[in-house]
């Protein structure tokens, strides 16, 4: 079973770097919807923002704005934090 969730997620991920690079961005919501929460850890979600990037494709909010990977590192840095701060 786990293996039939990675290959899902791995076609998930191969379809939005096909979609991007043809269209040149995506939307936060398209990647959400391809890879609902929970099915990618937050170091796997940042990574494929990163190479999403590198590949020259923009992501972008609902209301159109270019994402930052800075942005990224620093909302990611900040749920670690909160985490480690909890415990």
């Amino acid at each position: 079973m786990s293996s039939l969730r990675i290959g899902r997620s791995h076609k998930a991920r191969k379809a939005l770097f096909t979609r991007g690079i043809r269209r040149g961005f995506l939307t936060v919501g398209e990647i959400d919807e391809a890879l609902p929460s929970g099915s990618l850890t937050d170091a796997e979600r940042w990574l494929l923002y990163y190479s999403l990037h590198a590949a020259r494709v923009e992501i972008l909010d609902s209301r159109g704005k270019r994402v930052d990977l800075e942005d990224l590192r620093s909302s990611r840095d900040v749920l670690e934090g909160a985490g480690e701060s909890q415990q």
